[in-house]
């Protein structure tokens, strides 16, 4: 190997342990020194291995997002979606099947901008078709 690729992996292994070490930084906080109640130390929680506790104002994780089905959502399904009123609901039902959920925009049916604050919470299902008939 030569000179320069070598010094270009070592650089980029710092960059990467250094990326590593900073996002750490930003999810945890180091344990307090001494428990505030006066209680046991060993009776703190931890929120990771290395003993290291989450902080307060970290996002908990959230539930699972339902996706609706934009070939079969009834039009109050759709219009549980951000964005999607009385008229967006029947166009998207007006133009179905779709494929993708990006025919969305491609077919029109709705502008970029309200189709990604919704494209996460969406899917296209198939029909299945039976096995044996053509």
């Amino acid at each position: 190997m030569s000179k320069q690729f070598r010094q270009g992996r070592a650089n980029a292994s710092a960059l990467l342990a250094f990326a590593v070490m900073a996002s750490a930084s930003l999810c945890f906080a180091a344990a307090p020194a001494t428990p505030a109640s006066g209680a046991a130390s060993a009776a703190m929680p931890t929120g990771h291995p290395s003993g290291a506790m989450l902080r307060k104002d970290a996002v908990p994780p959230t539930a699972p997002v339902r996706l609706v089905d934009i070939n079969s959502a009834s039009r109050k399904e759709l219009k549980t979606l951000p964005g999607i009123g009385d008229a967006e609901a029947d166009k998207i039902i007006a133009n179905r099947p779709y494929l993708t959920k990006t025919e969305l925009v491609t077919k029109q049916v709705l502008p970029t901008g309200p189709f990604l604050s919704l494209r996460n919470r969406v899917i296209a299902m198939q029909p299945i078709k039976p096995k044996g008939k053509s």
